[in-house]
């Protein structure tokens, strides 16, 4: 009899256990606390910078805040970069819950976080001085800036290497301001990332540089989350889908990126809905 109720009691743990693996460490102190802390960029213009007043702002700021109040949560922001934007989702516990930081979904980087459904659409471009460049295969013999630690320097590398130049000369930078002061002072004589980033920089210096050729890469924005849990993930998909369903994320896009704004880009897909 004494061996039987062990075995129940073993088994009744397994069950506690296994329910805790599926809700994860990140879902239960998330909704136990009360708190989500976001990883977010200050000198990704225009989703996360600082602006004139020295307010911390920009579209994935708003998302954040967004997705925080469905889940009824207190939003703690936390700066990021292309260096740390992924460390900090994997160290033990994590810095931060999620990240938004206009970060690509690529296969390389689900193998280290997870990530949410693409919640933002963009392509990688060249920025150059306006009417300097005439014909995107003048860029294999530039010297090109582009971003350390993304997949945007190596999209470049290979794309000036298809054009023809075996050694391209591409500089990496630390972060979105350095890049784009390269440009400013001759350093190099264009720079290449995502679309909407180069537009947020240029838009600083009206019409002075200009988006050269189309794209060379698609690049879907997923929300980074810590690995293995899908509690957490779930919620923030739904969360997700919800702003988008009943219209707040267009009106969160068109503020950042509507023909009235700094950085009209046209939205052209549509975020993945679950019946």
């Amino acid at each position: 009899m004494r061996s039987f109720k062990i075995m129940v009691l073993v088994a009744a743990m397994l069950t506690m256990a296994a329910a805790s693996a599926v809700a994860g460490p990140t879902y239960d102190r998330v909704m136990q606390n009360k708190v989500i802390r976001a990883g977010i960029t200050n000198q990704g213009i225009p989703f996360g910078f600082i602006n004139d007043s020295n307010e911390w702002v920009g579209f994935d700021m708003d998302m954040a805040k967004e997705i925080a109040k469905r889940l009824g949560c207190k939003l703690e922001p936390t700066v990021v970069n292309n260096n740390t934007r992924i460390s900090f989702l994997q160290t033990d516990p994590p810095k931060v819950d999620m990240v938004l930081s206009n970060m690509t979904h690529k296969r390389i980087r689900d193998e280290k976080i997870d990530f949410s459904i693409t919640y933002f659409f963009d392509g990688q471009k060249f920025l150059a001085p306006k009417g300097k460049v005439t014909d995107p295969k003048q860029f294999a013999n530039m010297k090109i800036g582009s971003m350390q630690g993304t997949t945007s320097i190596i999209n470049v590398e290979n794309y000036l290497k298809k054009l023809g130049n075996p050694n391209p000369k591409v500089i990496g930078y630390e972060g979105e301001v350095a890049m784009f002061e390269a440009l400013r002072s001759g350093r190099v004589q264009a720079i290449s990332t995502d679309s909407t980033l180069l537009l947020g920089y240029a838009a600083k210096v009206p019409g002075k540089y200009e988006l050269v050729g189309d794209f060379i890469s698609d690049e879907p924005y997923g929300i980074g989350l810590p690995q293995d849990d899908s509690a957490w993930r779930d919620a923030v998909n739904f969360a997700v889908q919800d702003i988008w369903k009943d219209g707040t994320y267009k009106t969160i896009y068109n503020k950042w990126f509507g023909p009235d704004s700094d950085y009209p880009f046209p939205l052209t897909e549509k975020i993945e809905m679950w019946p």
